[in-house]
């Protein structure tokens, strides 16, 4: 049986441009759920290996990122302590795709329009691999946390909400 080829992203080009490790792997889109428990559903992985990306605006430093595990929430307070803010919020939706060149449900930590501050949640770090969004929907990236860490140039730290490792 032949497999059908995938097209690569954006993102895949550069983590080949940065000679990372990955792969790239398609999954059902239901625009009723863009959450991460269904993407982990639908690759048949436990939620925990799935990442989520979450744009933040912070008041001192404007716009930052966090990735974190599908199941976990941000934790605001943490989130902007760490990331120089006494206070931030949740990018508006609307200022998602202008801002970073990606939409909701496929917003990728990699090839932002620019390079913000990145932040992966310390849970990443107890995985050999994770997945994040390739940058469209439908498709995820599969990588180690440390090579996520090296292409964004993110610090690992706690900011999801009662962290449980």
């Amino acid at each position: 049986m032949k497999h059908k080829e995938i097209k690569k992203t954006n993102v895949a080009r550069l983590l080949d441009k940065a000679k990372v490790e990955y792969e790239l792997i398609e999954y059902e889109v239901d625009p009723d759920n863009l959450g991460a428990t269904h993407i982990a559903d639908e690759l048949g992985e436990d939620i925990s290996q799935v990442f989520k990306t979450i744009v933040l605006h912070g008041d001192k430093t404007g716009c930052f990122v966090c990735v974190l595990q599908g199941d976990g929430e941000i934790d605001l307070k943490k989130a902007a302590k760490i990331s120089g803010n006494k206070k931030c919020a949740t990018l508006p939706l609307k200022e998602l795709l202008p801002t970073t060149g990606y939409v909701r449900g496929g917003c990728s930590p990699i090839g932002m329009k620019k390079a913000f501050p990145t932040y992966i949640d310390i849970a990443a770090r107890a995985k050999d691999k994770i997945y994040v969004s390739a940058g469209v929907r439908g498709m995820q990236i599969k990588l180690s946390p440390e090579d996520l860490a090296r292409v964004v140039n993110a610090q690992f730290c706690d900011i999801t909400e009662n962290n449980q490792q």
